[in-house]
């Protein structure tokens, strides 16, 4: 009989966890007939859903062909039967679960921040070095083709000496009262461990480290440009979480040299770009702008040389003047790729490349920017130490 693998995913009644995780990834793998492993050999995947809604989990697995699913997490954990935890739960609730999963013995795939503070990241790293458990952390922006190519770039030394980095990350979110809201109410509260710092940053950490190098100090402005929101019943309630952040952070690469990245993250803001998030990469032979699936270059021998003139109408078409990065391999759901690679280094007993540490350490970077903004200074991003 063939083996399978059971994943206990809880979260899935969530924007994130139910379309990215169950409905792109899990599922898709389900009806592929499993993990393909390097012998050619299939090892089948079977979600149990996990969750507080018992209407909304019934509803889905009912949808979508789940055998089984439970508001009982504590007894999901106790199961013998269940291999792997997987957490897409609020902040808030996710330490205290991750940090039962792996003392029941489980491996664990998380979406992050893996927790609200660095204290309790650094935590549940430590904590899966003394069990042994394999754990993996959801970095899925590195598998998408747009950072992908960017990669690539780095990789053949198409920049030469990288200058700096410029990120646009956001959209206009709805406040909720004559629009319905594109996120849940719980991101802009900051009790219930919202804000975009918290959200994005341990995002752009792993961007930085992925692409170009290790994050070493932070200066940040963050704002709640929005304080009035409406929540998922239409009621009014204050926005106490930060809605935007504007960060200057300093990056080392592993040759030694020193990379300004700009940041700018924002939930009140109407897009004039290509895609939702772009990042430009400037180096001393040629610059890149990478998008979730695009990526356009320009090298220094076919860069222009503009004229500034503020008395005449600029004549240049400047896009125009980038030329697109061709698509060399398929790019499958960035989500279902990591899960792949996951679920195939938990098979082979192995750690995953992205692990609690990677986690930590893009907590590191969101407090590290809150403290910058609260005390409107430079503040050094310490190295994790386990």
């Amino acid at each position: 009989m063939a083996r399978t693998v059971t994943i206990a995913m809880n979260g899935v009644t969530g924007r994130m966890g139910l379309r990215q995780h169950l409905l792109r990834s899990i599922l898709p793998l389900r009806s592929a007939g499993g993990i393909l492993l390097p012998d050619g050999s299939r090892v089948q995947v079977e979600p149990i859903l996990v969750g507080r809604d018992e209407e909304k989990l019934r509803e889905i697995a009912a949808a979508h062909g789940v055998a089984s699913w439970t508001t009982d997490l504590d007894a999901i954990l106790g199961d013998s039967h269940v291999d792997i935890y997987f957490d897409a739960q609020i902040t808030s609730r996710r330490y205290a679960a991750l940090t039962a999963a792996m003392q029941a013995g489980k491996a664990i795939y998380t979406e992050k921040p893996t927790a609200e503070t660095l204290d309790e990241a650094i935590d549940l790293a430590r904590l899966r070095e003394r069990v042994g458990v394999t754990a993996g952390v959801v970095h899925d922006k590195l598998y998408l083709p747009g950072l992908r190519k960017l990669r690539r770039l780095v990789d053949e030394g198409f920049f030469g000496r990288i200058l700096s980095v410029r990120g646009e990350f956001g959209y206009w979110v709805f406040p909720g009262d004559d629009q319905p809201a594109q996120r849940p109410s719980w991101n802009y509260r900051s009790q219930d461990g919202g804000g975009i710092t918290t959200d994005m940053f341990s995002h752009w950490n792993y961007v930085l480290e992925g692409i170009v190098g290790s994050v070493e100090s932070v200066i940040a402005t963050t704002a709640t440009h929005v304080p009035t929101r409406w929540d998922e019943q239409g009621q009014p309630y204050a926005a106490t979480a930060d809605d935007a952040a504007y960060a200057i952070v300093e990056v080392v690469t592993p040759q030694g040299d020193r990379v300004i990245a700009q940041i700018n993250s924002s939930w009140a803001v109407r897009v004039h770009r290509d895609e939702l998030v772009e990042f430009q990469v400037d180096g001393t032979h040629g610059s890149a702008v990478a998008g979730l699936f695009s990526c356009v270059v320009q090298p220094a021998s076919a860069t222009p040389r503009p004229v500034w003139d503020p008395d005449q109408p600029t004549q240049e078409h400047f896009r125009g003047q980038w030329m697109e990065v061709p698509d060399r391999d398929d790019f499958p759901n960035g989500f279902m790729a990591q899960w792949e690679e996951f679920l195939t280094d938990y098979l082979a007993h192995r750690e995953h490349r992205f692990d609690l540490a990677s986690a930590a350490r893009g907590v590191a970077l969101a407090q590290a920017s809150l403290r910058s903004a609260a005390e409107h200074r430079r503040v050094i991003v310490e190295p994790i130490q386990l």
